[in-house]
């Protein structure tokens, strides 16, 4: 067994399917589950660090740190599992949230990431830590998004086209009827 099958293995997910659902780009998959992984763990130190802010009697700080922590480990349970492999029901989670769709990662991680932007505004490491995963949410709402459209239909419509080829027609109105020239808008009594 070469050491690219190996890699593979770990990086595959017990029970799950491995052939591609949908039309999102390889490198932006492994975007969002790279980001996702890095900065959770980078999430956590820096809400460690954040917690300091107790010795300065910051207790909004230290909120925030131990919310940052938590944001950071429920990400890293999501997005890769094999870290947290000694806890029981870390594969059941993941792979529930897995089979959901990318907009509600998306709601989920920014949801997740919020909170301590408002408990401790002014610390670096809140806007680093969690920062990391509000970008992670980001990643994943512009794979909710999709595939942009063809060089076509994108050519279409900045010419001026309202529909893409191969797209029905709207039907049309003229818009420039007044209230009082449409006897269907506008009827005495």
């Amino acid at each position: 067994m070469s050491l690219a099958d190996k890699i593979t293995m770990l990086m595959a997910r017990p029970g799950g399917e491995n052939a591609q659902k949908d039309d999102i780009p390889w490198w932006m998959r492994y975007a969002g589950r790279g980001l996702g992984t890095v900065g959770s763990f980078i999430a956590i130190i820096l809400g460690l660090l954040n917690c300091t802010g107790i010795i300065f009697l910051n207790v909004s700080c230290l909120i925030a740190g131990i919310w940052q922590m938590l944001a950071g480990f429920l990400v890293i349970v999501c997005e890769a599992p094999c870290c947290c492999f000694f806890i029981d029901y870390v594969q059941v989670l993941s792979d529930k949230v897995e089979s959901r769709p990318y907009w509600n990662k998306a709601a989920l991680y920014m949801g997740l990431a919020l909170p301590p932007f408002f408990l401790c505004f002014f610390a670096l490491s809140t806007w680093f830590g969690s920062g990391l995963i509000f970008a992670t949410g980001i990643i994943y709402g512009m794979m909710a998004l999709g595939k942009k459209g063809s060089r076509d239909d994108m050519a279409a419509m900045a010419a001026g086209g309202t529909t893409p080829p191969g797209a029905p027609a709207p039907p049309t109105q003229d818009h420039s009827v007044t209230l009082m020239e449409d006897p269907d808008v506008w009827r005495p009594n």
